[in-house]
C-alpha cells in the first residue's frame, strides 16, 4: 500500500523503490572529519530533560535525539510546522481517542432499552457495561505491552479492526450473554487506543508542536456528542414503548425485536464508523513503523529509510541524517565502552532434550519482555513511574466515585437527575461539548514557560477535585447541571493533559508498556472504587464525595512529585 494521495505512476513506482538510504562514506575516513561530524551530530545539555548531559546518554538515546532533530528539521518549512504525514497521524491517532468514547457512550445509552427487550433485572444490567470495562482494561494492559514488542504499526491497525468487527457484530443476537461478551471484546480493541495513539502520535511531532497531544483529547467529547446524537435520533423513534414487558412471559403485547430496533441502528452507525477509520488508517493511508521502534529494536538503517519516506510524503528535501552518521556514534562508542551482545544460542552437535528445547523456548520468550525491565531500571524512572501510575489511579478512582453515587446523593436531597430519553440525549450534549474547549486550553497551558505540563496537571487536577466538594453544596437541579458541567470539563482538562504528558515521560523501548500500565491501572481503580466507598457510602452524608475529591487531590500530589517537566525538550 502506498499513499493515496499519489498518482497510478508514483504509486507504481513507489512499490518497485529501493530504500533511499543515502550510500556509505568512504571507509577511510579521516579522523578529523568523522570529529567534525561528530561534533555536529552533539546536542547542548539545555536540550535534554531534567538534568541529563549528553556524556550520560546511552547510544540508542543519541540517536533518538538526531532522529527528533531530523523530524524538527524536515516540518519547519510546512504548512504551521507540520508535514501532510504528520498532519494524517494527528487525525487518524485523534480517530482513536473518538472511538474510545463513542463504544463507552453508546453502551451506556442503549442499556435501557436492551434490559427492556430482553426482559434483564436490574441486577443484570449493570453486567453489560462491567465486561466492557474488563475489556478496555485488558486491551489496555494487552496493547500497552504489544505495541512496544510486535511494533506500532500493527497495533495501530489491529485495534481498530477488532473494535469495528464486534460492534457491527454486537447487533446481531438477543442473548443478553453473547452481547455481554461481545462488549468485551469491543472493550478489547478500543481499550488499546488512546495509550497507543498518543505514543504513535508523539513519536512523530516535531518537538515544538508536541503540544497537539494535549489537543488529540479534543476527539474525546466530540465523540461522546456523536454518539449522544446518533442515539437521541435513532433510539426513541425506534424503540418500544417503555410500559411494555418483555417478551416470553406471555403477556400481550410485549417489546418485540422488530419494534424495539433503535439501539441496534445506533450501534450499527458506531460500528460502520470504526470500519470506516479503519479503512482509512489500513487502506487509504500507509502507516510506517516508527523510527523510535526501530531503534529500540537495533534496525537502524530501516529507522533511516523511514525519514526518508516521511521526507519524500511531504514533498520536503531528502534528510540529511544518514546510516554513516549511526555508524560513527556506534564507533564512538564502541571505542569508549566494552560493549557486549547477547551470545545466539548454540545447540552444538548434539540435538536437544525436549527438557532443554522447552527451556530454550520459554527463554526466548520471556526474552520478549525484557525491555519492562526499563521501568524500574534507574531510581528516576521508578520514581517517574509509581507518580504517574499513582496519578491515574486517582484519577479514575474518583470519577468513578462521583459518577456511581452522586445521582444517589442528589435524590436522597429531593433532587431527582432522572429524565425521558429525549431529555437525557440532549443534556448529554450540553454537558459534554463544552469539553473541546478544555482539551484546546490545555494544549496552551502545556507550552507556557512558567507552568509547562507539570504545574498545568496539577492545576487541572486541583480544579478537578474543587468541583467534586462543591457538589456537596448542590441543592437544586439547576446546580447539579451546572456543575455537572464544570466537573465534566475539569476532568477532560486533567486527562486530556495527563494523556499528552504520559509517553513524553517513558522512552520509546518501552513507551507503550509503561502508558499502558498506567491505562491499565486506572481502569482497575474505577473499578475497585465504588466497591471502596460503598463500605462508607450513606444517602445523606456527602462523605463519598469528599473521597472523591480527596482522590483528585492525591492525583494533583502525585503529579508535583514528578522529577522533571519535558516541556520543549527531547524525547527518547
Amino acid at each position: 500500500m502506498v499513499e493515496a494521495t499519489l498518482s497510478k505512476e508514483q504509486r507504481d513506482t513507489a512499490l518497485n523503490d529501493e530504500p533511499t538510504i543515502a550510500p556509505p562514506i568512504d571507509a577511510d575516513i579521516k579522523h578529523s572529519d568523522a570529529a567534525s561530524r561528530l561534533e555536529h551530530l552533539r546536542v547542548s545539555d539545555d536540550e535534554l530533560v531534567g538534568k541529563l548531559k549528553y556524556e550520560q546518554l546511552s547510544l540508542y538515546e543519541k540517536k533518538s535525539v538526531l532522529i527528533n532533530r531530523e523530524l524538527d528539521f524536515m516540518n519547519k518549512a510546512s504548512f504551521w510546522g507540520m508535514g501532510r504525514y504528520q498532519w494524517c497521524i494527528f487525525f487518524l491517532c485523534g480517530f482513536g481517542y473518538f472511538l474510545d468514547l463513542v463504544w463507552a457512550q453508546i453502551g451506556g445509552l442503549i442499556g435501557g432499552q436492551i434490559q427492556q427487550e430482553l426482559g434483564i433485572a436490574d441486577n443484570r444490567i449493570g453486567d453489560l457495561s462491567t465486561c466492557f470495562s474488563a475489556g478496555l482494561t485488558v486491551g489496555a494492559f494487552f496493547w500497552g505491552l504489544a505495541v512496544d514488542i510486535i511494533g506500532r504499526r500493527w497495533a495501530f491497525n489491529l485495534t481498530c479492526l477488532i473494535a469495528s468487527v464486534f460492534g457491527l457484530i454486537f447487533a446481531a443476537p438477543s442473548n443478553y450473554g453473547a452481547l455481554c461478551f461481545i462488549n468485551f471484546c469491543i472493550g478489547l480493541g478500543v481499550g488499546g487506543n488512546i495509550p497507543i495513539d498518543a505514543l504513535i502520535t508523539l513519536e512523530f511531532l516535531p518537538t515544538n508542536r508536541r503540544f497537539l497531544l494535549c489537543a488529540l483529547s479534543t476527539f474525546q467529547p466530540l465523540g461522546v456528542t456523536i454518539a449522544s446524537l446518533i442515539s437521541w435520533g435513532l433510539v426513541p423513534r425506534y424503540a418500544c414503548d417503555t410500559a411494555l414487558p418483555a417478551c416470553g412471559g406471555g403477556v400481550e403485547p410485549c417489546c418485540r425485536r422488530s419494534d424495539n430496533m433503535g439501539w441496534r441502528y445506533a450501534v450499527i452507525v458506531c460500528g460502520c464508523m470504526t470500519l470506516g477509520i479503519f479503512i482509512l488508517r489500513f487502506v487509504v493511508f500507509t502507516f510506517y513503523e516508527s523510527p523510535k521502534f526501530l531503534l529500540a529494536k537495533g534496525r537502524d538503517d530501516e529507522a533511516i529509510d523511514v525519514l526518508y519516506k516521511i521526507a519524500k510524503f511531504n514533498k520536503q528535501p531528502q534528510p540529511q541524517l544518514t546510516i554513516d552518521d549511526f555508524r560513527l556514534l556506534d564507533k564512538e562508542v564502541a571505542e569508549r565502552e566494552s560493549i557486549t551482545s547477547d551470545e545466539p544460542i548454540l545447540e552444538g552437535t548434539r540435538p536437544l532434550t525436549t527438557g532443554q528445547l522447552m527451556r530454550q523456548r520459554l527463554k526466548q520468550f520471556a526474552g520478549q519482555f525484557k525491555h519492562l525491565k526499563g521501568l524500574l531500571a534507574t531510581k528516576r524512572m521508578i520514581w517517574l513511574s509509581l507518580t504517574l501510575w499513582v496519578a491515574y489511579m486517582a484519577l479514575f478512582f474518583s470519577f468513578s466515585i462521583a459518577g456511581g453515587y452522586l445521582p444517589l446523593i442528589l435524590r436522597a436531597k429531593g433532587i431527582d437527575t432522572s429524565a425521558g430519553l429525549d431529555e437525557t440525549y440532549r443534556n448529554y450534549v450540553i454537558v459534554y461539548l463544552p469539553g473541546v474547549t478544555a482539551t484546546i486550553l490545555g494544549a496552551f497551558l502545556m507550552e507556557i514557560k512558567w507552568l509547562g505540563r507539570k504545574y498545568a496537571m496539577a492545576f487541572a487536577a486541583a480544579l478537578m477535585g474543587t468541583s467534586l466538594f462543591l457538589f456537596a453544596t448542590v441543592s437544586s437541579f439547576t446546580a447539579y447541571t451546572g456543575l455537572n458541567l464544570f466537573e465534566y470539563w475539569a476532568q477532560s482538562l486533567y486527562a486530556a493533559l495527563l494523556y499528552a504528558a504520559t509517553p513524553e515521560y517513558f522512552p520509546a523501548p518501552y513507551r507503550g508498556s509503561g502508558s499502558g500500565i498506567a491505562s491499565t491501572l486506572g481502569r482497575l481503580a474505577s473499578t475497585v472504587a465504588p466497591v471502596a466507598s460503598g463500605t462508607i457510602f450513606n444517602p445523606r452524608s456527602n462523605s463519598v464525595l469528599y473521597m472523591a475529591g480527596g482522590a483528585a487531590l492525591v492525583s494533583m500530589l502525585a503529579i508535583l512529585c514528578l522529577p522533571f517537566d519535558t516541556r520543549g525538550r527531547h524525547t527518547f
